[in-house]
């Protein structure tokens, strides 16, 4: 960490902090340059941000050199991580393709869905069984009844599955149906679910949220990390904006900012970040373009009947179109679609 001085400091004040670095078992170095003068600090960053620095007379600035996402970056962790989701890997150049429909909504929808996905290239079956729904009027799922659901349709087609828990009450009931358990945007800085499903062990698929930073994102992702629990997948699926074209914004550029700053996997939700069946195909292949490990595609075999957002849904033949272009796309990228 570097502390960086008030041009008129004194020497007197200097000296004091100096000696507060000291009394903190903290090695200081100082460096007078011609216009500001700099105290280097070397040691436990995380004592430092536990004290009121800028509280000290004569410190003007205070500027960590090491992320407070300490775990989530690529100084703790050079290599790219891969995350495996029963047989599915996720990372390093294998892209994890998961699909299905926002919400389950019966055994029979499901099967059939799980079915057309599967032979279209999904490797991983995705479905709502408990929806945190902006109107508490909407369909809010089947709950414990739709976990059954989903795990028997995963089963019945080599599908692992992924689905959203929104409680830390209920992450011991869900670990026990899903091969990944997704922290949705609306609770992305929900502190104690994190720590929860850092403890359940089980692989975590964690979407950004609404109007979180990268950095706001990472250290959610250091929350799961710091249970024990490596597993982590990051999703870009929109972000607010002004523009009322697409349902929210898609930031690749977060895509590309995050792999350049962590080693976890992250994929990219083009269903939720745009609303759009028509644009989902393109927004797909340029988040593969910019560096993403795989594609979060919401598929329905009629949208107009589903009980939650249908309206943002491909249709299974619409998605394996998706797929056979993305293979050609991920062989130009030195990538290949896991167990496909």
């Amino acid at each position: 960490m570097i502390l960086i001085l008030k041009p008129d400091v004194t020497e007197e004040q200097i000296s004091h902090v100096l000696e507060k670095m000291e009394q903190l078992g903290l090695q200081a170095h100082l460096s007078r340059g011609t216009h500001r003068t700099i105290v280097g600090v070397i040691g436990d960053e995380d004592q430092l941000r536990s004290e009121p620095l800028l509280a000290i007379p004569g410190v003007k600035q205070v500027v960590p050199v090491m992320p407070a996402y300490k775990l989530a970056s690529l100084d703790a962790h050079p290599k790219s991580s891969v995350v495996k989701v029963g047989n599915v890997e996720i990372g390093d150049g294998k892209l994890g393709m998961i699909a299905g429909p926002c919400a389950v909504e019966s055994a029979e929808r499901m099967n059939h869905i799980a079915k057309q996905i599967r032979q279209a290239g999904a490797n991983l079956l995705r479905g709502g069984a408990y929806k945190p729904r902006t109107s508490p009027y909407s369909f809010q799922g089947l709950g414990e009844e739709g976990l059954k659901v989903l795990r028997d349709a995963g089963q019945a087609h080599d599908l692992p599955v992924v689905t959203e828990v929104t409680d830390p009450r209920l992450v011991e009931t869900v670990a026990k149906y899903a091969d990944m358990l997704q922290v949705g945007a609306r609770n992305m800085q929900n502190f104690v679910l994190l720590t929860e499903v850092g403890r359940s062990g089980k692989p975590v698929l964690l979407k950004r949220g609404m109007s979180a930073t990268v950095e706001d994102w990472l250290m959610s992702a250091e929350y799961v990390l710091s249970q024990g629990n490596p597993n982590v997948v990051l999703c870009e699926r929109g972000i607010k904006s002004y523009d009322r074209s697409t349902r929210n914004l898609l930031d690749l550029a977060a895509v590309a900012v995050v792999k350049r700053l962590s080693h976890l996997p992250v994929i990219v939700d083009p269903s939720h970040a745009t609303g759009r069946p028509d644009l989902i195909p393109d927004c797909a292949f340029a988040g593969v373009a910019v560096g993403a490990d795989g594609i979060h595609i919401e598929v329905h075999d009629c949208p107009e009947e589903a009980k939650s957002d249908g309206p943002q849904a491909l249709l299974p033949h619409e998605y394996a179109e998706v797929v056979q272009r993305m293979k050609s796309l991920a062989e130009l990228m030195g990538k290949t679609i896991s167990n496909s």
